[in-house]
């Protein structure tokens, strides 16, 4: 698959927010995307070795609704970046990418867990990451980062919008289980935020998290403890 390096990544922090303001001019968050047209479906986390200073990303790749897993690939880098708020991808993209290198397959939509959109200079991790590959992608975080919101009802499906200070919907609350803690939806690239909510759904089944974000935090510590070698 064809992944594009925009920039450098040994950056600075006001250097990497300069370049999140440059490349937040290139994110579209409005195309349709019909869950019928995708056939395979992506999920990543991260996981950390604190003690041999290394990421590992994982990617899973799942048939689409049946979520059967087609592939899995971990990528390893040293810890390129610190953890700063709202500077996430300058973290994980590098890891991200050295996975991505070993995909055979190429995922039709991709979940990230992290933001998109929802994010205090709109272009979190989903965001960012969909620029470098150039498919949909979908944030599903599970911790608030940024925008205004009420708690939806309880009943799975339910959801309230995100909104910026300014008041523009960059994102959704998604109860995906009734009565259990929502995630926070919002898109990332190359989607809107009613395609990304009809997708998220079909991939929740049991669990609150979307089932390929699910299988890609248990590849990710699997990854971790057999380690780089």
């Amino acid at each position: 698959m064809h992944i594009t390096i925009p920039h450098r990544f040994d950056l600075s922090p006001s250097e990497a927010i300069k370049v999140q303001k440059t490349l937040q001019q290139k994110i579209d968050t409005s195309r349709k995307v019909h869950a019928d047209s995708v056939k395979l479906i992506a999920g990543s986390d991260l996981a950390y070795d604190r003690q041999k200073d290394t990421a590992i990303a994982s990617i899973v790749v799942m048939t689409f609704p049946s979520l059967s897993v087609v592939e899995e690939v971990c990528g390893y880098t040293q810890i390129p970046f610190p953890y700063i708020p709202g500077l996430l991808s300058f973290r994980e993209i590098p890891p991200m990418v050295e996975a991505a290198k070993r995909l055979k397959h190429k995922p039709d939509v991709w979940l990230i867990d992290g933001a998109g959109i929802a994010h205090p200079r709109g272009i979190g991790l989903a965001s960012h990451w969909g620029l470098i590959v150039n498919i949909p992608t979908i944030g599903c975080a599970k911790s608030h980062l940024y925008g205004h919101y009420e708690d939806p009802p309880v009943q799975k499906g339910s959801y309230t919008p995100i909104k910026s200070n300014s008041g523009k919907v960059i994102g959704i609350v998604l109860r995906t289980r009734r009565e259990v803690k929502p995630i926070f939806m919002s898109p990332g690239h190359l989607i809107d935020i009613e395609s990304a909510k009809e997708i998220v759904l079909m991939t929740c089944t049991k669990y609150r998290n979307p089932e390929p974000l699910r299988h890609a935090h248990k590849l990710a510590d699997r990854c971790k403890k057999k380690g780089a070698g």
